[in-house]
């Protein structure tokens, strides 16, 4: 169980969350929605105790997993293998290590106490599940997509995406009573998706999530915080039901809040009116006056924002690029493995000017790596990789690797742009980033601001040719739409790997690469069934 009272939350400064209570108890299934920036990610990081609220309290009974929407592993865990870190999840390789060191003490003194020892140890180790836990790690790791042949490499050999998987397997091997899951699905394929929202359903414990994803917000869930920044002051606002359900009750309230705003609009502008007339006759009608004016500020304090109206719109502005020469890439008999063979041989395509490129394949076939390769990120085992006359190379990574977490959007665009300051923060705004959130340091962004800065760096950036990895992650569906229709009028080369079916289509891609084969296709919509399943 999980109990917040009298909860505030702040994100640099401004209060996105204030004095709000609320529980929630095994079986509950609650969504966190709102538009990107609203503070969502932030409420859950002080929910699982990473920050602490502005005031307030939170009191968890039982154990907690919490995936973060980066989910980054520090060195040492980047060390283990896939299997041996999903298993760490309920500390059974510690168990496993001190089973072994009372094993091999019994076996060079098999006294009376070491026997009592190694019986202890094993029965506390076989009642955690030890025996089976290399078998149930594997059932998760299959189930989200990560294929037999990584379970034995170590986690830095894996795509961004796959450790992502990786630490969401061993939060659900953990088997927590409280689950905080922020953008669970983000890399998950077709069949990776349908067995989380499975798992999801049949989860007894505590269930706290925040997703884009409106299959699993359907799907999955039985309750809704509705959370957007400006929104009654900080106010938190709880819908029973699934997210369709919640879409039809929250459009209702705006409804609603607008139809009071226009009654407030027009009570405001009358005693407003009323007021003037007084205000330069007698000392007495003088006083009245004041007291209409007071009165108008109370009302004015009540209106409320109707969100629909007040959010920023994202236009996602792009620069034409610079030409190139008609070749712009050539790949030719492109090998790469990692200790556990290839993970694609003999990989050769070309891609000219101005074409999109879709790249698809089942997890693990090497998307990602393929664009590691081409960045120069990774060095191939065999083959090469050319780029054409006059080629400027921009990648989106997965991890936002480029973004420098220290330093503010503003300061980044600056230095990227090279134009004026208004020029910076016109760039950023056609993005969504306005007002203070331009100014904040960027690892306090969330992860759809990170996303936007990211695409909004690579169009100042003016690059000829895109290698794009799952740009879409973590935008809300109004930003993916904007940016879909963006790119998809924009004059250069683009390489693009993504499970977005949609936003796939609404490129209208010129040919497909088939990894880990290397086949070439003319592209058709057919194809769009390999991109959810990829």
């Amino acid at each position: 169980m999980l109990i917040a009272e009298k909860l505030s939350v702040e994100i640099g400064g401004k209060l996105i969350v204030d004095d709000v209570s609320f529980r929630v108890v095994p079986g509950d299934k609650v969504g966190i929605v709102g538009r990107n920036g609203a503070g969502k990610t932030s409420m859950l990081k002080v929910l699982a105790g990473e920050t602490q609220p502005a005031t307030g309290k939170i009191t968890i009974s039982g154990g907690l997993g919490y995936l973060n929407q980066e989910a980054k592993v520090d060195d040492q865990a980047a060390l283990s293998r896939v299997v041996d870190r999903v298993i760490s999840g309920r500390g059974l390789d510690h168990l496993s290590e001190e089973l072994e060191k009372v094993r091999l003490d019994m076996e060079l003194d098999p006294s009376d106490s070491n026997i009592r020892k190694f019986t202890r140890k094993e029965e506390a180790f076989s009642n955690s599940g030890g025996y089976q836990a290399e078998s149930d790690a594997k059932k998760i790791l299959a189930g989200l997509g990560i294929s037999e042949s990584r379970f034995s490499l170590s986690l830095s050999h894996l795509s961004g995406g796959e450790r992502r998987r990786v630490e969401l397997a061993r939060i659900l091997y953990a088997g927590s009573d409280i689950l905080l899951l922020d953008e669970p699905t983000n890399h998950l394929d077709l069949d990776s998706k349908n067995w989380l929202l499975s798992f999801m359903r049949s989860y007894p414990g505590a269930l706290i999530v925040i997703s884009h994803d409106l299959d699993l917000l359907d799907e999955a869930i039985t309750r809704i915080f509705h959370l957007e920044r400006g929104l009654g002051d900080g106010k938190l606002v709880e819908y029973k039901g699934t997210f369709t359900q919640y879409k039809r009750a929250r459009s209702e309230d705006e409804a609603a809040e607008r139809k009071r705003n226009l009654r407030l609009q027009g009570e405001i502008k009358r005693l407003g009116s009323q007021a003037d007339s007084m205000r330069h006759s007698s000392a007495k009608r003088a006083k009245v006056a004041q007291s209409l004016d007071k009165r108008v500020e109370r009302l004015v304090g009540q209106i409320g924002d109707a969100s629909d109206n007040s959010r920023v719109k994202v236009a996602a502005r792009m620069i034409d690029p610079p030409s190139s020469g008609k070749d712009v890439l050539m790949v030719s008999g492109l090998c790469k493995g990692f200790g556990q063979g290839p993970v694609f041989e003999d990989v050769s395509f070309e891609v000219s000017r101005a074409e999109r490129l879709l790249v698809v394949g089942l997890n693990g076939a090497g998307k990602t790596t393929l664009l590691r390769l081409i960045t120069g990120e990774l060095t191939p085992d065999l083959g090469k990789v050319e780029f054409g006359r006059d080629v400027s190379v921009g990648y989106y990574a997965q991890e936002h690797e480029n973004l420098d977490p220290f330093s503010t959007p503003i300061a980044q665009m600056n230095q990227t742009l090279g134009g004026t300051i208004t020029e910076s923060r016109s760039l950023l705004a056609s993005f969504g980033l306005v007002g203070d959130v331009i100014f904040q340091p960027t690892h306090t962004l969330s992860g759809g601001e990170k996303t936007k800065l990211s695409l909004s760096l690579l169009v100042a950036g003016r690059h000829n040719l895109l290698l794009l990895d799952e740009p879409t992650n973590n935008l809300d569906p109004e930003s993916r739409i904007a940016i879909a229709t963006s790119l998809s009028s924009w004059k250069g080369t683009m390489m693009v790997v993504t499970h977005d079916e949609p936003f796939a289509s609404s490129l209208n891609p010129d040919k497909v690469l088939i990894l880990p084969d290397g086949l070439v296709d003319y592209y058709d919509d057919n194809y769009l069934e390999l991109v959810a399943m990829a």
